[in-house]
C-alpha cells in the first residue's frame, strides 16, 4: 500500500469512528466529545458549533471545545449579535477564513476588539462553514487555532471537502439533540423519543424506525409510547399531529 493510500485509509477510519460516535450520542456533551475526537485526529486544534435561535430573545446553542471562560463570556455578553464571523455566516454559504491577519479594511473597532479578546483565549484564526439547512435553521461550525500552525493549515487544505460534510452531519445531529427543537407544546421529549416520532411522522413503522436508528422494534415502540404518553394523547396519529403543529409555529 502506498503512503497516500495508507493516509487515506487512516482518514476514512477516523471519519467512520466519528460517525459511529455521533450517531450513538444522546446529549450535547457526548456530541461535543465526538467532535473533539475528529478535531484532534485531524490536527484542527479546537472547534465551535453555534446555532442561532429560532425565536428572538432566546440564547443560541453553543457546542464547543473553546476555553470555557471564553464561551461563558461570549454568551453572557451576547457576542453573537456583533460577531463578524456569525454575520458573514448568515449572509453566505461558502466557507471562509477569519481572525487576526484576515481582517477586512472596513472592520469596525467593536469587531477588532472582539477578535483581540478571542485571541487572548487562544482563538486567533480559523475556518468557518456556514450552514443553511432546508428547514430554515442557521448555524456555523468553525475550526480554530491559536496561530497559523503548519499542521492546522495543512489539514484545512487537505480535508476541506470532508470538513464541509462533517459540519453538515454534525449540524443534523446537534439539532436532533437540541432541547428547544424537542419541545412540543410545553412538553420536552427525549432525543430518542423525538427521533422516533419524527420518523413515524414520515410514515415509518416501529420496525422500520428500529432499523433506521439501530434499535429493536420493541425499543422503538417503547419510545413512541413514551412520546404519546408525555403528550397526553391516545394515539400515535394524534402525537404526530402535535409534532406537525409545533413545527408550523417555529
Amino acid at each position: 500500500m502506498s503512503r497516500d493510500a495508507r493516509r487515506l485509509s487512516q482518514t476514512y477510519g477516523i471519519i467512520q469512528t466519528f460517525i459511529d460516535q455521533l450517531t450513538a450520542c444522546t446529549d450535547q456533551y457526548s456530541a461535543q466529545q465526538s467532535m473533539a475526537y475528529i478535531t484532534t485526529e485531524l490536527n484542527l486544534s479546537c472547534f465551535a458549533y453555534l446555532a442561532l435561535p429560532h425565536r428572538p430573545g432566546t440564547s443560541p446553542t453553543l457546542i464547543s471545545t473553546y476555553p470555557s471562560s471564553w464561551k461563558t463570556l461570549y454568551l453572557r455578553r451576547k457576542y453573537e449579535a456583533i460577531d463578524p464571523v456569525v454575520r458573514r455566516a448568515i449572509c453566505q454559504t461558502e466557507p471562509f477564513r477569519w481572525g487576526l491577519g484576515y481582517e477586512p479594511r472596513d472592520q469596525s473597532d467593536t469587531e477588532r476588539e472582539l477578535f483581540e479578546q478571542a485571541a487572548a483565549f487562544g482563538i486567533r484564526c480559523g475556518l468557518t462553514f456556514p450552514i443553511h439547512d432546508n428547514e430554515g435553521a442557521l448555524a456555523a461550525l468553525s475550526f480554530a487555532a491559536d496561530d497559523r500552525r503548519n499542521n492546522f493549515e495543512r489539514s484545512i487544505v487537505e480535508h476541506g471537502q470532508i470538513l464541509r460534510l462533517i459540519a453538515m452531519f454534525f449540524h443534523a445531529h446537534a439539532r436532533r439533540l437540541s432541547a428547544t427543537d424537542r419541545v412540543i407544546g410545553r412538553v420536552v421529549l427525549s432525543p430518542r423519543e423525538f427521533e422516533c416520532l419524527e420518523w413515524s411522522s414520515r410514515g415509518k413503522s416501529a420496525g422500520e424506525i428500529g432499523t433506521i436508528v439501530g434499535i429493536s422494534q420493541r425499543t422503538a415502540g417503547f419510545h413512541l409510547d413514551n412520546a404519546r404518553a408525555k403528550l397526553g394523547v391516545r394515539s400515535l396519529r394524534q402525537a404526530v399531529a402535535l409534532l406537525a403543529e409545533s413545527k408550523s409555529r417555529r
